[in-house]
């Protein structure tokens, strides 16, 4: 490295002596990148974060082309009234189907889910019914008839146990339910029959937020336009569904990503525009008080706002423009990295800045100090510039997108900032002294610090202590937990959320959300996979995550064979109902039973309701080749949704054919199972990686491990306060393990790099000078991450707080357990000699 910045001498002279030149290049290359960057959306889809290849991911994406995502835009009508409700939505609906945006081909949505014909299904309902449903109907008849046997008993006493009776209570609630999703109800009305919510399905791209927005635009106008208090005075009219949820969410998350990094920037602009004051006062008065200079500093503060900033966002527009180059779009853990590298790459700037001043308050001119701060200083800056960004390149070999996309834009932003404040800053500061506007000349030069000074004391129960806080941390890493629960890191949309509850109130479909779909190329390849998806709901007594299995063949007999046994199983109930101890029994329930078996011919697939079929029907309006999948357990628990993965991810027929289930929960498990198997490995090849580059810089062992412990130690303290303040891993901060290995470096680099310069019993010189810039260095790179503290999404929140105790750890290691042990080490005679 010494030799590479030796060699590299004329060409810093260069550009010291031609800054125009530079920054006009410079700038050039900005405005192309800023052009560029502008077309970066925000992509939330967790699809995105697995590889295009993985199983789950092309199943879900089959999914979506056959079936649909089937977002919704969803509208709740409230009133006392539920004729009033019945007719704002009349006059809504034909009105909704016909709205078309400018530049749209066709209208914005092309159906909608209002009325119900039930009375056909409260005839047909059995017929409709799946082969358990029809088990358990018998069950439940065959357990009626023996308890109004005993009933008739007079010698009959009631022992039952209480345990059969839940048992029974259990299967006639499941029974309930089972009918209620064949029959449902005949309008989308809450039980109260206030609130009558309309769901009206889209015929553009769900995942085109443009098309989204226009059409919730136009949607809200017209609601607006038709004055929902003509048809009741206390009408209201609330928009939701889930295609807004999209919307709701992109635009939360760039609000918030904006306004944390105009917060963050700032504050780090100030932070350091005051620092830089500082030592150009110093640069120029010395020690000494002269009103004079400070009036001429501080009016030069946003003059060091420039200096700073400027290299800052052009590193900013050149990442970015190869971030949408690259991939086109952000995902939910790159888009926080605007402030991220901000706040990285302003470290390079200060040290170089800090280390310019000085020697231009030894009395250096422009160039040479330009030249000597590179020199000297740059090689530092250098090494922990590419550890940095190897670190995070190394992430880029992960199959999981969160850590590979991340570990490009991150690592190839530090490189590019590593050049803006090698190049770029030299080039301004150079401009901007030739011009007056920056004025660094001493009035008073400096004496270069000495060496040698006192020595650190108390060195040695420093590092007793520290190394016992090491053994604490070692102890107390195996009980770091790991947060599975989801939903305890997605945001509350509080609007939203208060708009989703009100059109929720009419519909009850709770227990089956998010089912996982199989596809098939042929409708008589689903009774194998249905077999062997019910022979897994058999086999796993232990932890079973399957509720129920459903196809179009159970549902809907479509042969003639199946249509006759549909109609015997149906026979066989009417003989049941029929029985002397039921035939007298007019309960609500067996009424409704009676009806919804007495089919007794086939039912031709024309004459079932659109309704009924469209769960079964493709988005093209084909009966769907499908099997459709729900879940007994919540998919919000991690550990559950990769349970159910693995239950129904991968399915082998007796056939020997293997079929692959979609869905966005079995993808959110595989990118989870990914992240958990890759993070090891991810962190091993970052820490050898820093190993590697901390060997080659200081051609010692010694040396690189010296400038290693602050990032080890500080890493280990970091989990046991991970440990202590009861923080926990997730799938969004695992990303600050290898980054903190790639970040961490700095501290070790710069402190080593000066003590070594130095010599013996320099420690304390080292940490007035070189000590100096690393905290500002750190307190920056804290800002940055701190931003993501204030996010109001706690995965991103999360990841601030990580990163700022990580920090915060290694800097504590470096300036106060890697000074005592140096010192303890030299008092041996270990350094230096």
């Amino acid at each position: 490295m010494r030799a590479l910045f030796q060699f590299l001498r004329p060409s810093i002279r260069w550009v010291a002596s031609h800054p125009v030149l530079v920054l006009l290049v410079a700038s050039l290359l900005s405005v192309a990148g800023a052009m560029t960057a502008s077309n970066l959306r925000i992509d939330t889809d967790l699809a995105e974060l697995i590889p295009d290849d993985y199983p789950a991911y092309r199943a879900l994406e089959r999914l979506r082309q056959t079936v649909g995502g089937e977002s919704d835009a969803a509208v709740g009508i409230v009133s006392p009234s539920f004729e009033a409700n019945k007719a704002f939505a009349e006059a809504l609906i034909p009105k909704v189907l016909a709205m078309k945006g400018e530049g749209y081909a066709e209208p914005y949505f092309g159906r909608v889910d209002y009325r119900r014909d039930i009375s056909f299904l409260q005839d047909n309902a059995m017929y409709f019914a799946t082969e358990e449903e029809l088990d358990d109907v018998e069950e439940w008849l065959e357990q009626k008839i023996e308890d109004a046997r005993y009933e008739a008993n007079p010698f009959f006493f009631d022992l039952e146990d209480e345990e059969d009776g839940e048992e029974a209570d259990s299967l006639a609630e499941e029974l309930k339910d089972a009918y209620d999703q064949i029959v449902a109800k005949e309008y989308p009305v809450s039980d109260d029959s206030t609130t009558l919510s309309l769901r009206f399905y889209p015929t553009g791209s769900q995942t085109n937020l443009r098309f989204v927005r226009n059409a919730y635009r136009d949607l809200a106008a017209l609601v607006d336009s038709m004055q929902a208090d003509r048809f009741h005075p206390e009408m209201t009219v609330v928009l939701s569904g889930r295609l807004e949820r999209q919307v709701v969410e992109v635009d939360a998350i760039e609000a918030d990503v904006a306004g944390s990094f105009a917060v963050g920037v700032f504050t780090l602009l100030v932070m350091v525009v005051l620092y830089f004051a500082t030592k150009s006062y110093r640069a120029r008065a010395g020690k000494r008080w002269i009103g004079k200079v400070l009036l001429q500093e501080m009016l030069r503060l946003p003059v060091m706002m420039v200096v700073i900033g400027l290299p800052l966002f052009m590193s900013l527009a050149w990442t970015f423009g190869l971030a949408q180059l690259m991939y086109g779009s952000l995902n939910l853990m790159t888009s926080t990295l605007g402030l991220i590298l901000f706040g990285l790459g302003i470290d390079f700037g200060i040290h170089f800045y800090a280390h310019y001043a000085e020697e231009r308050g030894h009395g250096l001119n422009v160039v040479d100090a330009v030249e000597a701060t590179f020199v000297d200083n740059g090689q530092a800056i250098a090494t922990s510039g590419l550890t940095t960004s190897l670190g995070m390149y190394v992430l880029m070999v992960a199959d999981f997108k969160g850590f590979s996309q991340f570990g490009f834009i991150a690592g190839t932003g530090i490189i590019l900032a590593l050049v803006a404040m090698l190049v770029v800053l030299p080039a301004l500061v150079a401009l901007f002294e030739r011009t007056k506007v920056l004025d660094l000349e001493s009035i008073h030069p400096t004496e270069r610090p000495a060496s040698a000074a006192a020595p650190i004391r108390w060195s040695r129960p420093i590092v007793a202590v520290s190394v016992v806080m090491v053994i604490a941390a070692v102890i107390a890493s195996p009980g770091v937990e790991f947060e599975y629960d989801f939903g305890k890191l997605e945001p509350v949309y509080e609007d939203y959320d208060a708009r989703r509850d009100i059109v929720r109130r009419a519909y009850n479909d709770a227990t089956k959300r998010n089912p996982a779909y199989v596809i098939v190329d042929e409708l008589d390849e689903i009774p194998s996979v249905v077999a062997a998806l019910r022979g897994r709901m058999v086999a796993d007594t232990l932890s079973p995550t399957i509720l129920s299995v459903e196809s179009l063949y159970e549902r809907f007999p479509l042969t003639p064979e199946q249509q006759q046994l549909r109609l015997d199983r149906l026979g066989r109930i009417r003989d049941l109902l029929a029985d002397p101890f039921l035939e007298t029994d007019d309960s609500e329930d067996l009424e409704k039973l009676r009806r919804a078996a007495s089919t007794v011919s086939p039912i031709p697939m024309d004459q079932v309701p659109d309704f009924l079929r469209r769960q079964f029907t493709d988005k093209n309006g084909e009966l769907g080749r499908f099997v459709i999948i729900y879940s007994s357990v919540g998919l919000s628990d991690g550990r559950q949704s990769m349970a159910f993965s693995d239950d129904v991810g991968t399915i082998e027929t007796d056939e020997g054919r293997t079929y692959h289930a979609g869905s966005t929960s079995i993808v959110a498990a595989e990118m989870l199972k990914l992240m958990r198997a890759e993070s090891p490995w991810m962190v091993l090849a970052t820490m050898t990686i820093v190993i590697a580059l901390m060997l080659t810089n200081f051609t010692s062992v010694r040396w690189a491990a010296l400038s290693l412990v602050p990032l080890l130690v500080g890493l280990l303290w970091m989990l046991l306060a991970v440990e202590l303040f009861d923080m926990k891993l997730n799938f969004y901060n695992m990303i600050v393990l290898p980054s903190i290995l790639g970040i961490g470096d700095d501290v070790g680099v710069h402190l080593v790099h000066r003590y070594r310069d130095l010599g013996k019993g320099s420690m304390r010189t080292v940490l007035r000078t070189t000590g100096e810039h690393v905290s500002m260095s750190s307190l920056t790179t804290m800002v940055g991450f701190a931003g993501l503290v204030l996010s109001f999404h706690p995965g991103l929140e999360s990841i601030g707080w990580l990163a700022v105790t990580g920090i915060l750890t290694t800097l504590a290691a470096g300036l106060i357990f890697l000074p005592a042990l140096i010192q303890w080490l030299e008092d041996r005679g270990w350094v230096h000699g």
